[in-house]
């Protein structure tokens, strides 16, 4: 039996529903931008496997270290012992995030990040002696599977069987640039009706909302108005964070930065699940006390875990390469060239690009799951190239090390599938 066919018996795929695809491709091996399957086919890997991969699969740097580390070190308890992994990415990340962090909470994944996220801003509070139970996030925003993480995100489809559990949160548009002042009014009115603990946000880009961008300047404006209101600002930079909007973190795209910062997916480059939320020196001392109450209480088993920490390790030091950072200036070009020549096609209703994040919206009608999304989807895969559109969003987010010649083929299919098929 092949491994696609093996893989039905017993495995249960996310974001799938099996009745209606019952397929998988079977990937037996991954280099660079390209993913290896066990029919023999080659297939670009046009988002880097969900953000993560962004330096490429199995980069032998990264592969070396975290060979050092498993024979060194494999797993040991965070909560009382410590090694030099978790100590050593803790002083190099720190030098690369924004200038205001200063302490950093292990966890799993993307979702566990941002609970962490809400726990520190609900008990900031709490341990000041006050009771704040409302937040504030994006319209169409999305945070996560967990229930904190669903309770900020703002996309139906994926929490409709769960609200009546969900927190308290109030949404608020993106600014876009026209409606900043509206957008602010809104969250001063807010702020002034609610005892608000925090503000969640995914700087610059939503990428579950299809990539959807909004405007630094109007952005700013939120951030400073909750610093004046004592609302703890919390920076969702798990799809935006190392390099993907040209900076290390869309946050050093503003002046003002977060109190709180979440990380994951490509911290890791792609290789070990792992999460890391960071918060500034007066976060942590809400926290830092002799009633051992006000502690946060929470705790994954794999936090911080040796051969993860070398993973990201090795992946910040990569990401500081002048190769790896001319890199990111070349897709960017690369990017940039594309839209100028498809941006006024009549299929196309808009596009937009933030860094290395490149996105086009079809002129026309579909399901976020629906049908023609599926085709779109199959075009692509029967031309050897992973691309999960977004409803009737086309987007590429590829390893940064992503070939000229490769990025061409994701160009000249998209345009193929706007001239020919839609």
């Amino acid at each position: 039996m092949t491994l696609s066919e093996r893989d039905k018996k017993h495995l249960w795929h996310p974001l799938t529903q099996h009745k209606l695809h019952p397929e998988s491709i079977a990937i037996t091996h991954a280099k660079g931008a390209v993913l290896y399957s066990e029919e023999g086919k080659e297939y670009i890997d046009g988002i880097a496997s969900w953000y993560t991969s962004a330096y490429g699969h199995c980069h032998p740097y990264i592969v070396e270290r975290v060979k050092k580390q498993v024979e060194t070190l494999d797993q040991v308890v965070f909560a009382g012992l410590t090694h030099e992994p978790a100590v050593k990415l803790s002083e190099e990340l720190i030098k690369i995030l924004p200038g205001n962090q200063n302490k950093l909470f292990f966890s799993d994944s993307g979702s566990t990040s941002v609970e962490v996220a809400i726990k520190m801003s609900l008990q900031y509070h709490f341990n000041r002696g006050e009771k704040r139970n409302v937040l504030i996030a994006f319209e169409e925003g999305f945070h996560g599977d967990t229930f904190g993480a669903m309770s900020v995100s703002g996309l139906s489809v994926y929490n409709g069987p769960f609200e009546e559990f969900f927190l308290s949160v109030e949404r608020i548009p993106v600014p876009n640039g026209q409606n900043n002042q509206e957008v602010l009014k809104q969250l001063q009115t807010i702020i002034a009706e609610n005892k608000v603990a925090s503000f969640i946000y995914e700087p610059l880009v939503q990428g579950a909302a299809a990539m959807k961008m909004h405007d630094a300047e109007g952005l700013e404006l939120l951030i400073k108005e909750c610093k004046n209101s004592e609302v703890i600002t919390i920076a969702d930079e798990v799809m935006t964070g190392f390099g993907k909007t040209g900076k290390n973190f869309a946050s050093l795209h503003l002046e003002t930065y977060p109190d709180i910062i979440c990380m994951s997916k490509a911290l890791t480059a792609g290789m070990v699940p792992m999460a890391i939320t960071s918060c500034t020196e007066e976060v942590y001392q809400a926290f830092y006390s002799d009633d051992i109450g006000k502690g946060l209480f929470h705790g994954h088993t794999y936090s911080a875990n040796p051969i993860a920490c070398a993973a990201a390790l090795a992946g910040i030091e990569l990401l500081q390469t002048e190769e790896m950072q001319a890199n990111i200036q070349r897709v960017i070009k690369l990017h940039e060239n594309f839209d100028k020549h498809i941006k006024n096609h009549p299929k196309i209703a808009s596009t937009r690009q933030c860094g290395i994040i490149y996105a086009i919206d079809l002129n026309v009608e579909m399901e976020r799951y629906g049908n023609l999304r599926d085709k779109l989807l199959n075009f692509f895969l029967d031309n050897e190239l992973f691309m999960r559109p977004l409803g009737s969003t086309l987007y590429i987010s590829a390893a940064y090390v992503i070939t000229d010649k490769q990025l061409q083929k994701i160009y000249d299919k998209i345009e193929f599938l706007i001239e020919k098929i839609l």
